[in-house]
């Protein structure tokens, strides 16, 4: 059974392509015994989580993150291990498209009722949890990502998978 307030968040969700060049990339670090590397198939970029929402507000979400949206082109290419212990794929650049898209969904969510987490956003891409001690390939990467969409995505609890609500515009 559904839940009544699932977790939410927005995202920039690869395409095929996208994907197995992220999961390769993943697979040539060299993790601790303690990492946990994400499946290929949760490989995404967070735009804006949203923790337990009611479920009721989901269709008033969905019409209101249908934003303004123009393509534009990510290259990922910087490795780091942040120090709670999340290894991480960040970009080489932030296209000032990204930013824009986060500003325009950040203003959707507030015309909902929903308040955007207040820390700087810092996009990545998270290879891995519980990861402190990492080390990333020695080789310079260059994962070239055309955004043409985003997604709003369900994190279900009891299976940790991802269900895809609704994509934009893709």
């Amino acid at each position: 059974m559904a839940s009544e307030h699932p977790r939410l968040f927005v995202t920039l969700w690869p395409d095929d392509a996208v994907r197995a060049d992220l999961r390769a990339y993943r697979n040539h670090w060299q993790w601790p015994r303690a990492a946990a590397a994400m499946h290929a198939d949760k490989l995404h970029l967070t735009l804006h989580f949203l923790g337990s929402q009611p479920r009721a507000l989901v269709p008033a979400l969905e019409a209101a993150l249908n934003v303004p949206f123009t393509p534009f082109d990510l290259s990922l290419g910087t490795p780091d291990v942040w120090r709670h212990g999340s290894a991480v794929l960040e970009p080489l650049a932030t296209p000032p498209e990204l930013l824009a898209l986060h500003a325009a969904l950040g203003g959707a969510l507030l015309s909902v009722g929903i308040t955007p987490e207040t820390r700087p956003f810092r996009p990545h891409v998270t290879m891995a949890r519980h990861a402190a001690g990492a080390v990333a390939p020695q080789k310079n990467t260059h994962i070239f990502w055309p955004v043409d969409g985003f997604a709003l995505v369900e994190s279900a609890p009891d299976h940790g998978g991802y269900t895809i609500l609704r994509t934009y515009p893709y």
